[in-house]
């Protein structure tokens, strides 16, 4: 797991509309990068509407707001649309940039284990340093957490 003071790996991504999306083309501005487990889920949905409907914080924080899930651009594209979401999420199916990341784990549901995204938001400065890493964070709770640490 990455921690404050390293630096963010490099990735790029496509985003819901298939475009390219990569971290080291958004340097010189602060980056919001949050991993979710599946789009169009209950908690997922609960966490990308906050950042939504948050985007005027956001904006005046001056901050790009990323989501990354293991899920296809066309599932991605879906939950995008569905909730009319106005920042881009990543399709990540192959999991690469969540492993890089350190948020690719083990999980436990009604005792059956499964692998998949922890939910886990990394503020990342403008020259790509990670200061900030919020894990296992509670989706209504996430835009509270991620705005008073953009603010410190």
């Amino acid at each position: 797991m990455l921690a404050a003071g390293d630096k963010a790996p490099d990735f790029t991504l496509a985003n819901q509309d298939g475009d390219e999306v990569t971290l080291s083309g958004l340097r010189g501005q602060r980056v919001v990068l949050y991993f979710y487990p599946r789009a169009s889920t209950p908690g997922c949905t609960t966490q990308a509407c906050g950042v939504r409907d948050h985007a005027p914080d956001y904006e005046a924080a001056d901050v790009t707001v990323l989501g990354v899930s293991p899920d296809t651009v066309e599932k991605v594209k879906k939950f995008h649309e569905d909730e009319s979401l106005n920042f881009d999420l990543l399709a990540d199916p192959d999991h690469a940039i969540a492993e890089q990341y350190g948020v690719w784990v083990e999980k436990s549901m009604y005792g059956k284990k499964y692998w998949g995204n922890e939910r886990t938001t990394f503020v990342i400065d403008a020259d790509g340093t990670v200061t900030q890493v919020l894990r296992k964070v509670r989706p209504a709770e996430h835009d509270d957490l991620v705005l008073a640490a953009l603010a410190t």
